[in-house]
Formats: C-alpha cells, sequence, structure tokens
C-alpha cells in the first residue's frame, strides 16, 4: 500500500513540475519525495547592493577616524621609546667611554626626523651628514607623519618657548650634552611655572601632523631631561606643553 502511495504522490508531483514555469525547478529528496522549490534566478538586486554599499561606505566612515587615531598613538609611541633611547645611549656611551657625548635632535630637508649621538667637542658642535641617522632606525616613520620640536636653545639650555627644529648641518642647537660622568654640565631647567615647583626641563616633543607638516593635533608625546644627573621621564598630550 506504500509502495503505490508513493507512486501516486510522485505522479502528481511530476505534473505539477510541467506546469511550472521556467524560472522554478522542482527538486526530489532522496526518499522520493517533492521537497522545495529553488528559484534559478536567485540573486540580488540593485537596490540590495546599493543598501549594502551604503552600508559598508557608513560603517568605514564610523570606524576610520578611531583607527586613524591609534595609528598615530602608535607611531608616537614608538618615536618617543626611540627619543628615550638615543639620549640614554648618549648618557650611557659617555659613563662607558668616559667622554663627553652629546645628542641631537633634528628635521631633515624631506621632514624626516633624524637623531645623531656623537662625541662632544669644545669647539663647538659640529656633524657631518653621515652622523645623522633617521629616528628609530627601522620604525619607517612616514616623512612628514610626526613633527618634531624642543624647547632647547642652546645645548642643555631651554629657551622661551617650545619651537619646531630646522635642518641645519654643522651647528645643531637641539642638543643635550652629558659629561664623562653621564651629568648635564651646566644645566639650565628653566624657571617654575606660577604657582608649581617644577622646572621645566629639557623637553624633546613629538606630535601627529595634520594635513600637512605645518600644523600639528594635540596627540603628542615627549621625554623630558629634568635634573643635573640626567634623570628623564616620559609625558603625552598636554604635559609635553
Amino acid at each position: 500500500m506504500e509502495t503505490i502511495m508513493r507512486k501516486l504522490s510522485l505522479k502528481l508531483f511530476n505534473s505539477n513540475c510541467r506546469n511550472e514555469t521556467s524560472k522554478q525547478r522542482c527538486v526530489v529528496n532522496r526518499v522520493g519525495y517533492p521537497s522545495e522549490y529553488i528559484q534559478q534566478d536567485a540573486g540580488f538586486s540593485l537596490i540590495e547592493l546599493i543598501v549594502v554599499i551604503l552600508m559598508i561606505g557608513i560603517l568605514s566612515a564610523i570606524a576610520a577616524p578611531g583607527w586613524l587615531g591609534f595609528v598615530n598613538r602608535q607611531r608616537l609611541n614608538k618615536a618617543q621609546d626611540a627619543v628615550l633611547a638615543s639620549i640614554q645611549q648618549a648618557q650611557q656611551t659617555a659613563k662607558k667611554n668616559k667622554l663627553s657625548y652629546s645628542v641631537s635632535f633634528t628635521t631633515n630637508s624631506a621632514n624626516v626626523v633624524k637623531v645623531a649621538v656623537y662625541p662632544s667637542s669644545s669647539s663647538g658642535i659640529a656633524l657631518s651628514d653621515n652622523s645623522w641617522q633617521s629616528l628609530g632606525g627601522d620604525l619607517q616613520i612616514p616623512a612628514g607623519s610626526v613633527l618634531l620640536s624642543t624647547n632647547i636653545a642652546s645645548p642643555n639650555t631651554i629657551g622661551t618657548a617650545i619651537s619646531s627644529t630646522a635642518y641645519v648641518s654643522t651647528t645643531q642647537p637641539n642638543t643635550i650634552t652629558f659629561d664623562y660622568m653621564g651629568t648635564l654640565p651646566n644645566p639650565s631647567f628653566g624657571t617654575p611655572p606660577t604657582g608649581s615647583t617644577d622646572a621645566p626641563g629639557l623637553k624633546i616633543v613629538l606630535a601627529s601632523a595634520i594635513n600637512s607638516v605645518s600644523s600639528s593635533s594635540s596627540v603628542k608625546r615627549c621625554v623630558i631631561v629634568k635634573t643635573l644627573l640626567g634623570s628623564m621621564l616620559t609625558a603625552k598630550d598636554d604635559k609635553c606643553g
């Protein structure tokens, strides 16, 4: 009886399939019974594609600023680490070799941050072009993405304000010098601001560039040399001045 009912069902199903339009086809399951109709022209309409594209665009617009901010902060953190390492290298080399060593920072004509660690000279700070290295070496900081500024007017002496650096091939004022004991000879850390007893210190400031190398964002990182013994600390944003 079951076999007869199955044959009748298949005959009825096949008859119905022949009456279907060309846009549909019949699917028979493994036990021989009809299971479902499947659209042969299934896909996305133009409106659906436009909606998906718009959604992707909106989500990208929301996520992009956050991602770019994250990238900028990570880049500044790495650059800050490189500045701190360069200053520490100059101090440690001075103590190790029992000689006066200096570290200088600048930005070259291609807007790439440069650093040099070298023996100091009693006749002034003379640097050859080969003394300069890109900050962080293999960090590959894009040219113009990080702006360098300092409050150093002359070796170990701060000026009246923080200003951007300018590339000078022979004499470089953005310099910190350590003597043979690793201390700072004749430093001037500035006058404490009103309501504070803490002097500004020698600051190397890094900031993210906005649109061009002439303007910077409020996202900053800095290294500050605070004491005669060459104590260093790191800071960020408004604490960098």
